[in-house]
């Protein structure tokens, strides 16, 4: 069964995976970045989780809320675990230096393998789509995924408006972020 399903599996999906891991990947090196980038890969991402969930679902009550109930739920209590810790924003070059880490890594790929999953439930039981329980406890996973995207940019972007009276940002770095 497993050789089938892979055997079946879009050549475009094997293409996508390359990239998402790639992505993955080079997030695992310090790096500095823009304000900009620090925010564009995450909001990207958390779309494509909206897009999965309402894709497979429906644009419905149970789809949408699921997704959101995650993605505050993650953001609020499983956020910080994920953060960007010793991130530090250099105010002279306007820009972050984020330290190397696997966790962006494993959220992408939990968000590829989530979708890919929810795929092929569905593509061998269609009725799925329809079972108020598989559709919500989906879409609440989607969500989860996007609230902690989300929780990593936004404590980026928040360590860049380091007030300029911090006694840190006055000597070019803002606290790094614990």
């Amino acid at each position: 069964m497993v050789i089938d399903i892979l055997t079946h599996t879009p050549l475009w999906v094997w293409g996508l995976l390359a990239g998402v891991l790639a992505l993955g990947l080079a997030q695992t090196r310090s790096r500095e970045l823009g304000v900009g980038r620090v925010t564009v890969v995450p909001l990207i991402l958390a779309a494509l989780s909206l897009l999965g969930a309402a894709s497979a679902f429906g644009v419905t009550l149970l789809a949408l809320g699921g997704w959101a109930a995650g993605f505050a739920l993650a953001y609020r209590y499983a956020g910080p675990a994920v953060r960007a810790r010793g991130a530090t924003w250099s105010a002279q070059r306007q820009r972050l230096h984020v330290p190397g880490s696997w966790v962006p890594l494993c959220l992408i790929i939990g968000l590829f393998l989530l979708k890919y999953a929810v795929g092929i439930a569905l593509a061998m039981q269609h009725a799925l789509a329809a079972d108020p329980v598989f559709a919500g406890a989906c879409s609440v996973a989607y969500g989860a995924f996007a609230g902690l995207f989300s929780s990593r940019a936004l404590a980026l972007r928040r360590l860049s408006r380091a007030s300029a009276g911090d006694a840190s940002a006055d000597a070019g770095t803002a606290a790094p972020i614990a």
